[in-house]
């Protein structure tokens, strides 16, 4: 699993939790979308998370 090129962020692991309490693993995923974004080094295409999109920490290479 990739992760946000601008935060780190990854997958985390968590449990589902039944009504009678029974713990199994599960996995949350953030939403990452794989695009081309400007750098110093000129344009790459890498993985960023919608809030980092939204929060307009990259620049967009159209």
């Amino acid at each position: 699993m990739a992760s946000c090129y601008v935060c780190g962020k990854r997958k985390v692991v968590g449990h589902n939790v039944s009504h009678a309490n029974n713990k199994t693993k599960r996995y949350f995923y953030p939403n990452l979308q794989r695009m081309k974004i400007l750098t110093q080094k000129g344009p790459k295409r890498v993985f960023v998370c919608t809030r980092c999109l939204r929060s307009k920490v990259v620049t967009k290479v159209l």
